[in-house]
């Protein structure tokens, strides 16, 4: 497909088509139900919210051409242009009031729908208290949308332009059934590109432009084939092959190219973590437990010998550029150094208190984690430090990334390697994720002042920038003190990029892509 440039018909098709590659499977292209990033970057190509977020933390009209806030922050009304779905038919506000309330609709199990508790009783309806109709979004007419919030939410508008947030067809949903969102054929899409050749298993796919779409003449690749690698050697010989366009590298690799033009080290909000099931095992209630595994990790070993990616040690669990005040980033301002930093004495003292704590003289878990070279590598290298505490013997189990992500929600692991990526900068996007009431707390850790701390800077001091601010950085550090999971790094993405590709638009939040852009010039 990339090779050769005869004559003028076949050099615009070359011009036009880039490959591109993945780590990881695409899981799900159902915005209700959708969790992982791969899924999340897909539907930001294919479809289109109220609003786009684009490079530089900025916001663009999407399906809305304008909108209105009330001077108290609680009504937001949204103007829609005439846009249509794939399939001919008009996006209308009512495909987002259903698409809202499809969400928080406890039978789909939404784990997103936290993020829609600021709208009017939104929370109810997930708790199964009110019928979803009470959902505080109204399509007041096709074009204008609604928005009632119980409290102000000075990100919201960022919300609206994540893909948890995108309208569905209603016809679609009952038209495919079960199948909805599993393949390319059993979906409607209202963005940029379509996605096409996606079984629901396979690892290749593409995305071509949608000729529905608003503004398609913005739209410059006409198909964008994804290609999921996870052999280190293969997407080196892919690449230099010129079978892939562009390509992320692994470990020593990228010392390899570090004087190579054509790579390019991408900061990214994706923090890495570990998470213990204190659900299942008591043993992980015990905070000298958890604080002995943290702090037997030497985090900059990990990052500078193990991943060698660019990647650094995290501060915490919110990352870096996720917010700033008065000039300092947050994840400086709730740095607590003391539990991230490795420190094998003071490990082994509490891991022996805690054994004894708990009547244990020896511990038997498994590590889940992905079955790509970075998992795998990652997941070796924590083994191999946890293996140094007394009694604690650490087996590894590498899975597929679409099952690890399923055990990880369903709560069938004992310890699992989870990520997690910023997707509006503002720290909450993080914070609210560990409440006991989150759907993406797996690991099920509790803890009322950081409920109420995070209840706070969502409630009462939402208008209150500074104590906003106080309230969220106390929690992090109960977080942080606590060891409500252990923080590992900030993940980069080391990516090789063919000369000839430009127009790629990366950004450290969630969706982190817009592939709208690329274009070749050779």
């Amino acid at each position: 497909m990339l090779a050769g440039c005869g004559a003028s018909k076949s050099s615009n098709q070359v011009k036009n088509k880039v490959t591109w590659m993945q780590t990881s499977e695409l899981s799900s292209m159902d915005v209700s139900k959708m969790t992982d990033m791969i899924s999340d970057t897909t539907l930001n190509g294919t479809n289109e919210g109220l609003l786009r977020m684009v490079k530089g933390n900025r916001l663009i009209p999407g399906v809305a051409k304008s909108y209105h806030v009330s001077k108290d922050g609680l009504t937001w009304t949204f103007n829609l242009r005439h846009s249509k779905w794939s399939d001919g038919t008009p996006v209308t506000a009512k495909d987002f009031v259903y698409s809202w309330r499809r969400t928080v609709t406890p039978k789909t199990a939404g784990e997103f729908a936290y993020t829609f508790d600021h709208i009017k009783n939104a929370k109810a309806i997930n708790q199964g208290k009110m019928a979803p109709a009470k959902l505080g979004a109204i399509a007041k007419s096709p074009y204008k949308l609604v928005v009632h919030l119980t409290r102000p939410q000075s990100y919201f508008k960022y919300l609206v332009s994540q893909a948890y947030f995108f309208p569905q067809s209603q016809a679609a949903v009952k038209k495919f059934g079960a199948k909805y969102g599993t393949t390319s054929r059993d979906m409607v899409y209202n963005g940029p590109f379509k996605l096409t050749g996606w079984t629901g298993t396979n690892d290749t796919w593409s995305l071509v432009k949608n000729n529905q779409y608003w503004h398609k003449s913005a739209v410059k690749p006409d198909q964008i084939k994804f290609q999921v690698e996870k052999d280190p050697s293969t997407v080196v010989n892919q690449y230099q092959s010129n079978k892939l366009d562009v390509a992320i590298l692994s470990g020593q690799q990228v010392q390899q190219y570090r004087h190579n033009k054509q790579l390019h080290i991408r900061k990214n909000a994706q923090m890495w973590f570990m998470e213990m099931n204190q659900k299942k095992y008591p043993f992980f209630r015990n905070h000298n437990i958890r604080k002995a595994i943290s702090l037997s990790i030497d985090r900059n070993q990990f990052t500078k010998k193990v991943l060698q990616d660019g990647s650094t040690p995290s501060k915490g669990f919110v990352a870096l550029g996720l917010g700033s005040r008065n000039g300092r980033d947050f994840a400086d301002d709730a740095y607590v150094k003391s539990a991230v930093t490795a420190n094998s004495a003071a490990a082994k003292k509490l891991w022996l208190k805690g054994l004894k704590q708990t009547g244990k003289k020896t511990v038997s878990f498994t590590l889940l984690a992905d079955d790509t070279d970075t998992g795998k590598r990652s997941a070796e290298f924590i083994q191999s430090e946890l293996d140094k505490l007394p009694g604690f013997n650490v087996a590894v189990e590498n899975l597929p990334f679409k099952t690890r992500l399923t055990r990880s929600a369903n709560g069938q692991f004992q310890m699992v390697l989870s990520s997690w990526t910023g997707d509006y900068p503002d720290p909450m996007t993080s914070l609210s994720n560990m409440t006991s009431h989150s759907s993406y707390n797996n690991g099920k850790w509790t803890n009322r002042q950081y409920d109420r701390l995070v209840e706070a800077a969502e409630g009462k001091d939402a208008n209150r920038p500074q104590q906003r601010w106080r309230d969220m950085v106390k929690a992090e550090k109960v977080l942080a003190n606590d060891e409500g999971i252990v923080p590992l790094y900030q993940a980069a993405v080391p990516q090789l990029v063919k000369p000839g590709i430009k127009g790629i638009q990366f950004f450290p939040e969630s969706p982190e892509w817009d592939w709208s852009k690329i274009y070749r010039t050779k």
